[in-house]
């Protein structure tokens, strides 16, 4: 995995959670009812996020695979069978990450108001943003990189020259 590939994957990780956090109603003190949960669900899914778990199976896997052979090259052949045999078993994994997200929006958000949230997904408009939410994702990368570079020798210079009218040279 490059790191420009683990960068995206934790932005786009990082994006899910702020949303989640952004979403704040009270938290619900009881278990949500199945209908709601399948509403959250819905929107998880409807969303595109979900499309972010989509690749941390095979990250593993791959990683896994790398570490294991790095030390055993031997046994390229039989892991390979291995992971292939378990990858069914490995993406069955997923579904618990997006129960996990759907009931963390449930906790947030009313029934009606996912029920609207995944309709507008669902919406041509809704379906257009999600189409183009990885190539946004991408492109806004890029710009928060130069961004910070400017923030940052921004301010570098404004406090050195605060402490410049203080007497103090950086």
């Amino acid at each position: 995995m490059s790191i420009i590939t683990a960068y995206r994957t934790r932005a786009t990780l990082a994006a899910a959670a702020l949303a989640l956090t952004l979403s704040a109603a009270p938290v619900l003190a009881q278990q949500p009812a199945a209908s709601h949960l399948a509403a959250a669900r819905d929107v998880v899914l409807a969303s595109g996020m979900s499309r972010s778990f989509d690749a941390m199976v095979p990250q593993f896997t791959e990683q896994m695979k790398s570490s294991l052979l790095t030390t055993r090259p031997e046994i390229a052949k039989d892991l390979n069978e291995v992971l292939a045999k378990l990858k069914p078993e490995f993406e069955a994994q997923r579904e618990d990450i997006v129960n996990a997200a759907a009931k963390v929006f449930a906790a947030r958000m009313s029934e009606v108001e996912l029920k609207d949230v995944a309709a507008f997904y669902k919406s041509a408009s809704g379906q257009k943003y999600v189409a183009a939410q990885p190539q946004v994702m991408d492109e806004l990368f890029s710009q928060m990189q130069a961004w910070s570079q400017r923030l940052s020798e921004f301010m570098i210079t404004r406090v050195r020259a605060e402490m410049k009218q203080r007497g103090v040279q950086l």
